[in-house]
């Protein structure tokens, strides 16, 4: 079987588990707790990035790493526990795929940061603000299907 064969069979049944998903109640009291994490998170971020590019003159790029590192410490503790209810499974393998999730939402959002204060001259706390916005559906998905899965 070639590897684009193998593909097929993976992307429908991720469309299936989706489609499931989606027509479930408590799928959307997931998602609003997620949002409710991550508005706790998106605050933390803002926080210590606020605080490391104006109070401690940090470079935009070292400031967005920092805060990434504590928000993104304050959302898998809220997210295994509350909005994804996973404490059936062993932390280190959840926190080790909210990280990989994390991290690829955090470069994507990252490139979005650097666009909105770079191309579209932006500052960069506002531009922050965006790009955290922008990737959180990637970021819902990715740990409801794969890091926090049952």
């Amino acid at each position: 079987m070639t590897d684009e064969a193998a593909a097929v069979p993976v992307t429908q049944a991720l469309h299936h588990r989706v489609r499931a998903g989606v027509r479930r109640p408590e799928s959307w009291w997931q998602l609003l707790r997620f949002a409710l994490v991550g508005a706790s998170g998106w605050v933390v971020n803002l926080v210590v990035f606020t605080l490391a590019v104006h109070a401690l003159d940090v470079a935009y790029p070292a400031a967005a790493t920092l805060a990434f590192l504590v928000a993104v410490t304050n959302n898998f503790l809220w997210n295994r526990h509350w909005t994804f209810r996973a404490g059936h499974g062993r932390a280190h393998h959840q926190a080790a795929r909210f990280l990989i999730v994390s991290a690829a939402a955090f470069l994507a959002g990252l490139a979005v940061l650097t666009v909105l204060v770079e191309a579209a001259g932006l500052p960069e706390v506002p531009a922050q603000a965006i790009a955290i916005v922008a990737v959180t559906p990637f970021s819902f998905l990715a740990n409801k299907l794969w890091s926090f899965e049952r």
